[in-house]
């Protein structure tokens, strides 16, 4: 299923609020939609916001009538996407690739130069995702039971996905495969979107509160833990959906690896340890009314970090399209 598709004037995107009860496609038309698109979580998962971003780069500039217009309107068009979320380190690597492709454009065919340049960057995503789950199928023995937290497959990256396409792909070449899914609360990405696409690919399943994941590594059983990543320091310190830290805990206490797979665009080269990471501070509502729900009083104080940062010695392994990059210390 084509998670995102763009064709001169629409940027067509999968609306990841209205799952499992309902798959609904936006055809968005203009950098204001694209704009809420990202923000409101309609697509979501750091390369996927990359890929809408640039997206989004071509669908604003592509409509300015000439190659002079379209760079002059460029520097707005940027820091209003750059503005939508702040942690998805892919959203400003993509970024500043669309920049550097408008700063060369030739004057003939300069918006399909640029279209192109936002198609390479999908490709790239799609290639980066096959080359991920190879690296990762050597960690996971047939027959594994693992535990995953919030959504990592093709609806985050627009291809097969990081750590979920890893697992998929396993359970395709292995079989055997037991997945249990953290339902990732406030937002549930693990209840509403991990499960649909577990179901979709036939991979057995189980879903659980977040707050179950310790004590189903108590009873024992458990071969590893798989999450992705919206950024990741030079020490390996990454910041992951808010929960992520937790479960690195968890796990190792109970002496079971904890694998992180995402692409060498999330690492972060500015970036010495997670310390520097910008945690995102979704609203109150989430907690108070999530999805409409009252479970508290609208004016209750709350608290609400979209990611944790979980330290790099924590983590047995990064996985990126380039390797296994084992720790506990990084230098990546």
């Amino acid at each position: 299923m084509d998670v995102v598709t763009y064709v001169r004037g629409t940027l067509t995107v999968l609306d990841q609020t209205r799952l499992p009860q309902e798959v609904l496609r936006r055809g968005l038309t203009d950098l204001a939609q694209v704009e809420v698109a990202i923000r409101e979580l309609q697509v979501r998962g750091a390369p996927l916001i990359g890929i809408v971003a640039a997206y989004g780069v071509c669908l604003d500039l592509c409509a300015q009538p000439s190659l002079q217009a379209a760079q002059a309107q460029a520097p707005q068009t940027l820091s209003r996407l750059r503005a939508t979320r702040p942690t998805a380190v892919n959203l400003f690597w993509a970024l500043d690739r669309m920049a550097a492709c408008l700063s060369h454009l030739p004057a003939q065919g300069w918006a399909e130069a640029l279209e192109a340049e936002a198609a390479a960057i999908h490709q790239a995503s799609r290639a980066q995702d096959q080359a991920l789950a190879q690296h990762a199928l050597p960690l996971l023995a047939p027959g594994a039971r693992v535990i995953t937290h919030c959504n990592t497959g093709p609806l985050a990256t627009g291809g097969l996905g990081t750590a979920l396409g890893a697992l998929i792909l396993a359970h395709g070449r292995h079989g055997g495969l037991h997945v249990y899914v953290d339902e990732t609360r406030p937002l549930w990405q693990g209840g509403r979107l991990t499960t649909w696409e577990l179901a979709a690919h036939g991979v057995p399943h189980t879903l659980i509160c977040d707050n179950m994941a310790a004590a189903l590594m108590q009873q024992g059983g458990i071969h590893s833990v798989w999450v992705g990543a919206d950024r990741i320091a030079k020490n390996g310190d990454t910041a992951n959906k808010i929960g992520t830290y937790g479960l690195a805990v968890a796990a190792h206490h109970h002496g079971i690896p904890f694998y992180v797979v995402a692409p060498s665009s999330t690492l972060d080269a500015t970036l010495a340890t997670g310390q520097g990471i910008p945690i995102e501070q979704r609203p109150s509502a989430e907690v108070t009314t999530p999805r409409g729900l009252g479970m508290a009083l609208p004016q209750t104080p709350v608290w609400n970090p979209a990611f944790d940062v979980t330290p790099g010695h924590l983590i047995r392994a990064i996985i990126t399209e380039n390797g296994i990059h084992h720790g506990p210390h990084y230098t990546l």
